[in-house]
């Protein structure tokens, strides 16, 4: 049973600044890059998709917005 609506476990998407993104994009592509040889496949592709979905988000718009 939750305290009050709106609280953080209601399974809400963390929103993150400009700033904190592209260091949350920092941070992971290091992990990538140290990640050792035998690290688990599904990991490094969990990886490596959250690093793409952030780029896509910090992508500018293209021109004519669409």
């Amino acid at each position: 049973m939750r305290a009050f609506e709106g609280q953080r476990s209601d399974n809400q998407p963390v929103k993150r600044s400009q700033a904190e993104k592209e260091k949350l994009l920092r941070e992971l592509r290091d992990t990538l890059a140290g990640m050792k040889s035998h690290t688990s496949a599904s990991l490094r592709q969990s990886v490596q998709k959250r690093i793409t979905d952030l780029e896509a988000e910090l992508r500018p718009p293209a021109p004519g917005g669409r």
